[in-house]
């Protein structure tokens, strides 16, 4: 019988040998990830976690390309009916916009009612499926940023973010 025990101990020290080994494995790798979501999302700048980007950004700033001021203005969020036959649908939308100067920024924000009209006259005069497929969000985007230009009076806008959208 002892050489039945001895047999039988020899598979659990290497199994428990093993479990370790894993243990320490999985260990490792939470650490690593641990480390790469502080450094991706909690580091601050200065602390050193991003140095490549900001290397990346001084060389883009020596090169001959001219780099404007943009800016994001975000709009308040627009609830409207949609010119659909029952007039059961709605639009939800939120959006920020991309301006090219400060000047625009505080044009944009000062002349909130004009931006406001355009922006409500456009979206209440598309259906449902107006908005159905990406081509026509896309279209959407555009009709948008041409809209904002003539209340700016001038290529201001370079381009609109949609951060929320919904159809009911």
């Amino acid at each position: 019988m002892s050489e039945e025990e001895t047999q039988q101990e020899a598979p659990r020290k290497k199994f428990g040998f093993l479990k370790w080994l894993i243990l320490l494995l999985l260990l490792l790798i939470l650490a690593g990830g641990g480390y790469y979501v502080y450094a991706k999302f909690f580091a601050a700048p200065g602390d050193g976690a991003d140095k490549p980007v900001a290397e990346e950004s001084q060389k883009d700033k020596g090169s001959g390309e001219v780099q404007g001021f943009k800016d994001l203005v975000t709009l308040p969020t627009f609830v409207v009916n949609l010119a659909d036959p029952l007039g059961r649908r709605y639009l939800k939308l939120s959006m920020d916009v991309e301006v090219t100067d400060e000047e625009a920024s505080k044009k944009l924000t000062n002349s909130e009612a004009q931006v406001r009209d355009a922006i409500i006259l456009l979206l209440s005069s598309k259906s449902f499926q107006d908005l159905s497929t990406i081509e026509d969000k896309i279209m959407l985007k555009k009709q948008v940023v041409e809209r904002l230009n003539q209340v700016l009076g001038g290529p201001k806008v370079l381009r609109v973010y949609f951060t929320e959208m919904v159809v009911q």
